[in-house]
């Protein structure tokens, strides 16, 4: 029977000799963005299997085990970045839907510089006004999911999105009068 630390040892003499060969791989099966470089794949790879190496049962096929491994690994970042871009495309709609709530629903009557001035407005906010912002109009939060998260009771969180939504408003107002 083969002891556990031979598995350590194969994976290790593997990735040292086909180090090179994998990287060629994930490359060959994804495009290197900033978030999905082939080494950090590898690399990631490699040290899930290191860590695990004493807990495996005995390895026969060591390439067939880590390119499997490279592969599902490779899967769950192209799923992962499906949603990614769901989520960012969800949260420019919630954005749109949240213009509208201050301009009424029209047909594109706001230029694109007086949304970025609503975005530059709600980052310059104090962070529990903008936070709150964000929480409940962007991302969908409850009054009640966010006070049982924080601490903090509704009644505060529902005060502090009332004046960060007034503090635009006057914000976003000014700035309208100074385009027009």
């Amino acid at each position: 029977m083969v002891s556990n630390t031979e598995n350590y040892t194969k994976l290790k003499t593997f990735f040292n000799d086909e180090y090179h060969s994998l990287r060629f791989y994930v490359r060959s099966r994804i495009d290197n963005a900033a978030d999905r470089d082939a080494e950090d794949i590898v690399q990631d790879v490699a040290l899930k299997l290191f860590s695990r190496a004493d807990s495996l049962s005995p390895i026969e096929n060591i390439a067939g085990f880590v390119y499997n491994s490279i592969r599902n690994k490779i899967i769950d970042l192209m799923r992962t970045k499906k949603s990614e871009k769901h989520l960012e495309s969800e949260i420019e709609d919630r954005f749109i839907e949240f213009v509208e709530v201050f301009y009424g629903k029209t047909d594109n009557a706001y230029s694109d510089h007086m949304k970025n001035e609503l975005k530059r407005a709600i980052f310059n906010l104090k962070p529990d006004y903008r936070d709150i912002l964000l929480a409940v109009d962007f991302e969908g939060y409850s009054y009640r999911e966010l006070s049982d998260e924080t601490g903090v009771p509704q009644g505060t969180l529902m005060s502090r999105r009332h004046r960060a939504l007034a503090l635009l408003l006057t914000q976003l107002k000014s700035e309208k009068n100074n385009n027009n």
